[in-house]
Order: C-alpha cells, then sequence, then structure tokens
C-alpha cells in the first residue's frame, strides 16, 4: 500500500486529487497482477 496518496490529501485537502492518486495506485497493482499471471503461464509453458 502506497501513503502517497493520503499524504497528497493531508497537505493539499484535494479529495479529488486523492481519489485520483487512489484509482492509479489500483490500476498499478492489477497491472502487477495480471503481468505476474501472464509470466506464470508462459513458464508453463516452457519445456522444462
Amino acid at each position: 500500500m502506497n501513503i502517497l496518496p493520503w499524504k497528497l490529501f493531508e497537505k493539499t485537502g484535494n479529495l479529488e486529487a486523492y481519489l485520483l492518486m487512489k484509482q492509479v495506485e489500483e490500476l498499478d497493482e492489477n497491472e502487477d497482477t495480471t503481468e505476474n499471471a501472464e509470466q506464470q503461464s508462459v513458464s508453463q509453458l516452457e519445456p522444462k
């Protein structure tokens, strides 16, 4: 978990910026999960 969105909100009080940062953070986490799943799929296909 990244505390940057909360720190941004603490400093600016801008709720829209906080929510945007949270969305970006969630998208990044979902992308990492997808990459890991793809790597596992590829490694299962490779001959040993």
